[in-house]
């Protein structure tokens, strides 16, 4: 699109919502319905945009997509009115006679930037969020899963007028320009470098944003684990979409004594859900393209190879992998990998694991394998991380009832459930003072007796 195609959708939502037309909750939960409708009709298409973008089978389309899109879209059906009400609060003595309240109001005009790796997920979801809020809303999805995008766009279209909720497709000069747009909120997930541009631009307005962001999530394994099956949920949510999740467990922190018995499970893990060859197996899936594909490859040291290897160029696919003796300074430990490939590192005492991932940037997630209570509350205590699992990987995001999102380099904001409401909506805060009843105390010419009443209300 070209920017005067872009500002006048933008201007067009801009009329739209000063209507008022989406401050009515039930205009929000009949766009909310037929958003969830409209995943069902085109979940076939959906399957095969998944399948060409990233390889995904429709069990895990509709697992880690489809299916939990349907599930926030269901939730903030069912609680929208409730969340769009006034909520009253208590009036201090000072203020009587008055009724004090909290009123959640949508932004306006906003725009959400999804990703390429869960492209439905993870643009239906702040979409269902933003909608039950009451905003409109401009997406645009990820340029490198073209197929997902495209399909995104049919969906959007045949449900919303484009006043309503709006679908910009294309690179980085249609990200520019509708960076460049005088949007009330954005919301972006994606990489830090990106991420850093988002919050540039919004700083020349003061736009406010979340962002959803990466990093290097640590997965700590400690000697009182359940080691086999540690190893079970830990393949699972690594290579889980090829390793091409912002949550996945992107390195091992193992105590030094359960690493040899860790390596062979996960190991026979990997035979296990994914076959002795990997990569003829029709439900793993491949790398979004070939400069992420020879990103990755760049990222192994062959020698600390133990597990996996193989890798096909033509269909851009890695086997699942594990490095041992990798030290913090190699560089699969430089950057987030986003790919099929689990380093393991080593620590002697829970302390020094510890300390080594508070040196380092926040991660967006954590996890910790442990039967150790007093291990499990140090570490949830001590690390910073936006959020994560005891004993299980990636599932903390599958839940309306709490919040996802990241902290520091790996974020700020989050949505899910009522939180994403609140994401989407400003609070405002009003008094309504009664008029049959007017204290004098506070007006001048200040009296001795009016000022003992203050100190009394006011402390």
């Amino acid at each position: 699109m070209t920017p005067a195609e872009i500002h006048a959708i933008t201007e067009k939502q801009r009329a739209f919502f000063g209507t008022g037309k989406t401050l009515d909750p039930s205009y929000r939960i009949n766009a909310l319905k037929r958003l969830r409708g409209a995943l069902d009709t085109y979940e076939s298409k959906i399957n095969e945009a998944l399948l060409a973008d990233l390889g995904k089978s429709g069990f895990e389309s509709y697992m880690c997509e489809t299916g939990l899109s349907k599930s926030e879209i269901s939730w903030m059906i069912k609680h929208t009115r409730s969340l769009s009400g006034e909520t009253r609060v208590k009036t201090p003595l000072s203020q009587y006679v008055s009724r004090s309240y909290r009123k959640p109001s949508p932004y306006g005009v906003t725009l959400i930037m999804s990703p390429w790796n869960y492209p439905i997920l993870l643009t239906i979801d702040p979409l269902c969020d933003a909608i039950a809020a009451g905003n409109t809303v401009v997406l645009k999805p990820s340029a490198y899963s073209p197929n997902t995008s495209a399909v995104i766009s049919d969906l959007i279209s045949s449900i919303f007028a484009p006043e309503y909720v709006s679908v910009v497709t294309g690179g980085r000069e249609e990200n520019a320009c509708l960076l460049d747009e005088p949007f009330d909120y954005i919301f972006f997930t994606g990489s830090q470098s990106v991420g850093r541009e988002v919050l540039r631009h919004a700083a020349k307005r003061l736009t406010p944003v979340t962002l959803e962001l990466g990093g290097k999530s640590p997965c700590i394994v400690d000697k009182t684990a359940n080691i086999r099956l540690a190893a079970k949920r830990i393949v699972f949510g690594k290579y889980l979409n090829c390793g091409q999740t912002c949550v996945a467990p992107d390195y091992i922190l193992c105590d030094s004594s359960v690493k040899e018995r860790l390596i062979a499970e996960l190991k026979a893990q990997i035979t296990a859900q994914y076959g002795e060859n990997p990569l003829e197996n029709p439900d793993y899936g491949k790398i979004i393209n070939e400069k992420h594909f020879r990103r990755i490859l760049g990222l192994i040291d062959a020698e600390r190879v133990v597990v996996g290897g193989q890798s096909s160029e033509d269909e851009c696919r890695i086997a699942p992998i594990v490095m041992d003796g990798v030290m913090w300074d190699d560089d699969v430990m430089g950057e987030e990998i986003f790919g099929p490939v689990l380093p393991i590192l080593t620590f002697d005492k829970l302390d020094d694991a510890i300390c080594a991932i508070n040196e380092r940037p926040h991660p967006l997630a954590l996890y910790i394998f442990s039967s150790d209570k007093r291990a499990i509350r140090e570490v949830t205590s001590r690390c910073q991380f936006g959020g994560g699992c005891v004993n299980d990987v990636i599932i903390h995001l599958a839940t309306s009832n709490m919040p996802f999102g990241g902290v520091g380099a790996s974020g700020m904001g989050g949505y899910h459930g009522r939180v994403g409401f609140e994401t989407f909506s400003h609070t405002k805060s009003i008094v309504d003072k009664k008029t049959w009843l007017d204290l004098p105390m506070r007006y001048q010419p200040y009296k001795s007796l009016n000022e003992k009443l203050i100190r009394l209300f006011v402390r």
